[in-house]
């Protein structure tokens, strides 16, 4: 089997307000993967509002696609060390490794495709569902707005919840854990994200405030470039701190795992480098006892969670738009079950690809 064209477009898909007041759009970088036996793989990356995703397209186009005509799509650790270690000079974080997630996403869908099996199953199954995080609580919700949602996630069977801390006043986000706690009770597990939005300081302090809420983690807490920060407040407060979602490669977990920063990986898997660095990073973890929770793309990061022992969670962002996919994600008793479709069996419905095509 031989790849013979990787064709790349863009869609633009609305967010629901309020997130829309800090990012109006999500923009999809889409790599379709051609191969000389009719199988065609999808993968896609994907940026939070427009920002990157015209470079990434660039980057593909330029830089990736050209690697990739010719070659055999399942030699698929080939093709990833081959993208890695092309333009030597520019480092493997970013850009160019959302641009490599799409790529390798691509190629283990053919993979899977051409062995008529679902990628959880090739990876090593350890479960066919996953339980789910209901996500969401931004900024801008009101106290009622976030119990409100909170409530909906609950009442579809999820045991875990996620919301957003970080506004100004220390004590006005110690009043909003406090009501939300109060609404759900001491049966659902309440998630924070600080979203690196204060310093060492502040973030002691506000983790030792919390600790009489028994949160299941405290996301996040200051600017994900400096590791040794976090380290140094997941030293500090009573709650595990989970982080991850800005990190990419095996390497910068490396770092995370071995500064002592987290207990809880947040790996994005359209970010850090695919199915195949995701694997690599959820192992790496296992040798440390630490779990595993994947930001966003629950349709694909789905099948490496139900293929590894270390899974915590599953993420699911509220306000996700329905239309977007052939089977959009479903939550069922508070999990999501694994596809059985070959390959990750993902699909963009034919009216999303229209109505949002940029």
């Amino acid at each position: 089997m031989k790849i013979t064209a990787v064709k790349t477009s863009m869609l633009s898909v609305p967010n629901t307000p309020p997130v829309s007041s800090y990012y109006p759009a999500n923009t999809y970088v889409v790599a379709r993967i051609e191969t000389d036996e009719g199988i065609e793989g999808l993968g896609y990356t994907m940026t939070v509002g427009p920002g990157g995703a015209s470079a990434i397209k660039a980057y593909l186009d330029d830089s990736l696609v050209p690697l990739l005509i010719g070659e055999n799509p399942l030699l698929v650790g080939k093709l990833f060390e081959k993208m890695y270690e092309n333009d030597r000079g520019v480092r493997k974080k970013g850009i160019p490794v959302y641009a490599m997630s799409a790529v390798d996403i691509g190629l283990w869908d053919i993979i899977g495709k051409s062995a008529g099996k679902p990628l959880w199953q090739l990876f090593g199954g350890h479960a066919e569902t996953v339980p789910v995080y209901g996500s969401g609580g931004f900024l801008p919700y009101t106290v009622d707005q976030v119990i409100k949602e909170a409530e909906g996630f609950v009442a579809k069977g999820c045991k875990h919840y996620k919301f957003k801390i970080g506004k100004p006043n220390v004590m006005e986000n110690i009043d909003r854990v406090r009501a939300v706690r109060k609404a759900l009770g001491d049966k659902i597990d309440i998630l924070v994200d600080a979203n690196q939005r204060w310093d060492v300081a502040t973030n002691i302090k506000v983790g030792n405030l919390l600790e009489e809420f028994d949160l299941y983690w405290y996301e996040e807490p200051v600017l994900a470039d400096n590791i040794d920060q976090c380290a140094e407040v997941a030293a500090n407060i009573p709650i595990p701190v989970a982080t991850g979602e800005n990190e990419y490669t095996r390497y910068g977990f490396r770092d995370l795992i071995m500064a002592e920063a987290a207990r809880y990986l947040n790996p994005d898997l359209h970010r850090c480098g695919g199915f195949t660095e995701m694997l690599k990073i959820a192992h790496l973890a296992s040798a440390f006892d630490i779990k595993i929770a994947p930001h966003l793309v629950p349709e694909l990061s789905v099948h490496v969670l139900a293929s590894i022992p270390n899974t915590a969670l599953v993420e699911v962002l509220a306000g996700s738009p329905d239309d977007l996919w052939v089977h959009p994600v479903d939550i069922q008793n508070g999990a999501l079950t694994v596809p059985n479709r070959p390959g990750h069996g993902v699909e963009f419905s034919k009216d999303a690809l229209k109505k949002y095509a940029v």
